[in-house]
């Protein structure tokens, strides 16, 4: 069922059961390896997949996007001034039985 592994340290059988990373991934690592290629290339690559390959949003789908992100901000401002209210008020509740 499983193929037979000699004993070895930890380092080896990760290595050996880590699925590796497929040809043309556009992992960081991979991308980010300019040591053998010229900075020009790197840069043109760069700019070209920067305007041909990413998929910009439209303007009314940035704009919904905004709305979202600014209701969901005030939710969660909403949600932890009454958190911090609530907390306020137990921890006074607590001291006035002490002090």
């Amino acid at each position: 069922m499983f193929p037979q592994i000699q004993h070895t340290g930890v380092a080896q059988l990760v290595e050996h059961w880590s699925p590796k990373p497929r040809a043309g991934s556009s992992s960081l690592s991979t991308r980010a390896n300019i040591s053998g290629m010229k900075i020009k290339t790197y840069f043109e690559e760069t700019w070209n997949e920067l305007m041909h390959k990413v998929s910009w949003p439209t303007w009314s789908e940035l704009q919904n996007s905004a709305v979202i992100v600014m209701i969901g901000t005030v939710v969660i401002s909403i949600l932890i001034f009454a958190m911090d209210l609530s907390f306020r008020n137990i921890m006074e509740m607590i001291y006035s039985l002490f002090y």
